[in-house]
């Protein structure tokens, strides 16, 4: 049994990155910059609820590490990082209270995401001004984290009888 978690574990990684990748071809920053849906959160959201948090928080770290590493920059990996640790941390919080489902969790994730970088942002450059930006960040957090809370609810459901 450990093999097979193993081995969706590296699945989901695999996913994650492709859906980031897929994300980052397609901005929907136009009007405001880096503002992203969060694909790759549908695959840490299943692990989080089908495998356990020790799988999703590996899954997650793997992805941002391979992602920045391979398509972005140090600055890249330090503010995903930032966000995807207090992400995971808030998530895996949650659903030990087992009082959140997907779309609960995944609007949480979304918003500590967003913030983890604005902090990480005004630490790294020094300037508080930032922070400024954190309530539109916040706003798209909810709206693109119930989208992929809903999905990640599905697809959650769906897939119960075959993990």
């Amino acid at each position: 049994m450990k093999n097979r978690k193993i081995a969706l574990c590296a699945l989901l990684t695999a996913l994650a990155m492709i859906l980031s990748y897929l994300e980052s071809l397609v901005p929907l920053s136009f009007a405001v910059p880096g503002i992203k849906l969060g694909l790759a959160n549908a695959a840490v959201i299943f692990a989080l609820f089908s495998l356990n948090g020790k799988y999703a928080f590996l899954i997650s770290l793997i992805r941002v590490f391979l992602v920045s590493v391979l398509f972005g920059s140090v600055m890249t990996l330090a503010y995903s990082f930032a966000g995807a640790v207090l992400s995971l941390a808030v998530m895996l919080l949650l659903k030990k209270t087992g009082a959140f489902g997907p779309v609960g969790i995944s609007v949480a994730g979304a918003v500590s995401h967003n913030a983890g970088q604005i902090l990480a942002a005004v630490l790294l450059l020094e300037t508080g001004s930032l922070v400024f930006y954190l309530p539109v960040l916040l706003i798209s957090g909810c709206i693109a984290g119930s989208l992929i809370g809903i999905v990640s609810g599905i697809i959650i459901s769906r897939m119960k009888n075959i993990v």
